[in-house]
């Protein structure tokens, strides 16, 4: 897929920099077809810092990053051409979205925004040894710019061991390591351990807003699995002090009542569902 990645971008940026962490594929030599600035950074279990790396060998006023199997369809291609013309150079990141899944008919169904573009000078930072963030500051535009990641497979233990081995040196988490590390536990079927995790995480009180809904989506989906769905209500209702109600929460809670043959009381969260408008410029995990 790195050859699609490139061919995207190719013809648009003016510089192509890639860096392998150890490789056993033919990945350097697609690579080298496309640029001469490919470098090698030993891994050590820390996507940060892989990052950072290849933000360091950039040359340019702006830095666009793209992970291997992340495209931009042919209509992105020409907005970022446009884009590149008639940015602002006061500009210090531009947000775009990211597509993570589609439909059938190849309709975006799960997006969220990113800072992809950003300018060099700046020196940003990526933080965290698994689903690292770029933080950054300045002046911020969102613009309409779509990335479509296509999925391809990885080794599906890999975060988990390393947040593991994290916690076996006696590291202490962060909220956000927290969230993440529950989320590898409930992927990996890990229930009882998962939901230690996403009380500890809530618990905190120091959780980004998105990620405090999505802990609840994930506890209430967790007791669902283990058959108590009274606490599965109950943690989509948690989701409401975090912000003004969610579609997809209300239809959790509609879903309960449905199942108990309430049909008035889930009539009242469906149709509450329905009239709820679709956040805007959502940076957390959207589901159209």
């Amino acid at each position: 897929m790195l050859s699609s990645c490139l061919d995207c971008v190719k013809d648009i940026v003016d510089e192509i920099i890639i860096v392998d962490t150890g490789s056993a594929d033919r990945t350097k030599e697609i690579a080298e077809r496309y640029t001469d600035l490919v470098y090698d950074f030993e891994w050590i279990d820390d996507f940060s810092a892989a990052r950072n790396y290849a933000f360091s060998n950039a040359t340019k006023d702006y830095i666009l990053w793209l992970d291997a199997d992340d495209i931009l369809t042919k209509k992105n291609q020409t907005k970022l051409l446009e884009l590149k013309k008639t940015l602002d150079p006061s500009v210090d990141s531009v947000t775009m979205l990211y597509h993570l899944g589609a439909d059938e008919s190849g309709k975006p169904v799960i997006s969220y925004r990113r800072n992809r573009l950003v300018k060099r000078m700046r020196n940003f930072q990526w933080h965290g040894a698994v689903h690292e963030y770029l933080e950054v500051f300045g002046h911020i535009i969102n613009s309409d710019i779509a990335v479509t990641h296509t999925g391809v497979s990885h080794d599906s233990e890999r975060n988990l061991r390393i947040y593991e081995k994290r916690l076996e040196k006696g590291e202490e988490f962060s909220p956000r390591d927290l969230y993440y590390y529950a989320n590898e536990l409930f992927d990996h079927q890990q229930y009882e351990k998962a939901i230690d995790y996403y009380l500890k995480f809530l618990n905190s009180g120091k959780g980004w807003v998105e990620d405090n809904i999505s802990a609840c989506g994930k506890l209430a989906d967790i007791y669902f699995h283990l058959g108590d769905e009274k606490k599965a209500a109950a943690y989509a209702l948690k989701s409401f002090e975090y912000d003004i109600p969610r579609a997809e929460f209300c239809c959790r809670i509609g879903f309960y009542f449905f199942n108990k043959n309430d049909y008035h009381k889930a009539l009242f969260w469906y149709k509450l569902a329905t009239a709820l408008e679709k956040p805007e410029d959502n940076w957390g995990f959207f589901i159209v």
